[in-house]
């Protein structure tokens, strides 16, 4: 039986499509007009600014925390008792000067026994004047013995009688128009008013607190500071202390305690406050109290890295590379912060984008690629 001839099997498709990629890779790919193209450039490296540390001349400070409160409070109240307030004419905020009207009493009262007293002591001083007159006619008969000694005495101790009367009428008045003035009640000093409690139609009692002004607006910052620093405190220093809204209060020490707390151990240093601060009684601050200045090392705040709890600036090397440095801080002030760890004075810190760089990282300029001077 004769061999039939076996014929060649066709490729595989898939072999067939593997063979034309290989043949592929080697050859660069072409653009629409058959040039070949050019590889992806490099990704560029993060652009940075630079600056040298800077020593400055900063005071030395006293951190401090304490409560702002006024200098001093007037406490003004009812001196008459049983009088219904007829009008108030202050509130919380106003600003007062001495003298001024808070608030007002019904007078009426005051003013009927006001004028039954002016009577009474126009009453007195006539009967004075009787007494006087019956007195001195007394004197010139008992000259030719018409009148007796005892009559004469009579007489006399009339007259002193009406006189003691009109002392006591005159007393009497004063006393009532006391009364009438203490029914106008009227600011001690000047300040502004921190708090009322006086209500229309109320009927308070003598003593009654009404109104608190703080003494001619000056409020202070009680800053406390324990024993160390208390000794270093006088008054005349410079104080800068930080609202809880970031806004800065410049003030003077006005006074230093010459005690500490028995039970906190810490001493209170008065500083007292410009009065057009935005600075309010009530409010709780830290700040500073600024001693001799001395050099410090700084850089700008920017600078400083915080990574797991450590304060950290980047180097800019020769070789366009970065270095990181772990560093200690100290005193801040106008957006600088001082490096109390060691630090070549000569560096070149990287102020701007250190959140984005890690140790050994390269960079360029920000100002085109041109070197730190």
């Amino acid at each position: 039986m004769p061999t039939v001839p076996t014929r060649p099997r066709p490729l595989p498709l898939l072999a067939l499509a593997a063979l034309l990629a290989l043949s592929a890779c080697g050859k660069p790919p072409e653009k629409a007009d058959g040039a070949a193209a050019k590889p992806a450039p490099a990704a560029s490296s993060l652009a940075v600014t630079v600056t040298p540390p800077q020593v400055l001349s900063w005071p030395m400070q006293l951190t401090a925390n304490g409560a702002i409160a006024p200098w001093q409070e007037v406490i003004i109240g009812a001196e008459v008792g049983g009088l219904r307030i007829d009008s108030l004419k202050a509130d919380v905020g106003d600003w007062v000067k001495r003298g001024d009207v808070l608030a007002q009493f019904d007078d009426a009262t005051l003013l009927a026994e006001e004028n039954r007293l002016v009577a009474a002591l126009a009453s007195a001083k006539a009967t004075l004047e009787q007494a006087t007159a019956d007195a001195a006619r007394a004197t010139k008969v008992g000259q030719s013995g018409a009148l007796s000694a005892q009559q004469l005495d009579q007489y006399r101790i009339a007259k002193l009688t009406a006189q003691a009367n009109v002392a006591s009428a005159e007393a009497q008045l004063q006393t009532a128009r006391i009364k009438l003035r203490q029914s106008r009640i009227v600011a001690a000093d000047d300040g502004f008013v921190s708090s009322r409690s006086a209500l229309l139609g109320q009927v308070p009692s003598a003593g009654t607190e009404l109104f608190r002004l703080v003494r001619q607006g000056h409020i202070e910052w009680r800053a406390e500071l324990d024993s160390r620093q208390l000794a270093q405190a006088k008054p005349g220093l410079k104080a800068v202390l930080t609202l809880p809204d970031g806004q800065v209060v410049e003030g003077l020490v006005r006074l230093v305690s010459p005690t500490l707390n028995a039970d906190t151990s810490r001493g209170i240093v008065y500083v007292r406050l410009p009065l057009e601060s935005p600075a309010r009684a009530g409010m709780y601050a830290s700040g500073q109290v600024e001693l001799t200045p001395s050099n410090a090392i700084t850089v700008p705040d920017t600078a400083i890295v915080l990574r797991d709890g450590r304060s950290y600036v980047y180097l800019l090397q020769d070789d366009m590379k970065v270095r990181q440095q772990q560093v200690s801080l100290g005193r801040r002030r106008d957006g600088r912060v001082e490096i109390t760890s060691p630090l070549d004075p000569q560096a070149r810190i990287v102020t701007s984008g250190g959140a984005f760089l890690s140790d050994g990282m390269p960079v360029r300029m920000a100002d085109d690629g041109k070197a730190a001077k």
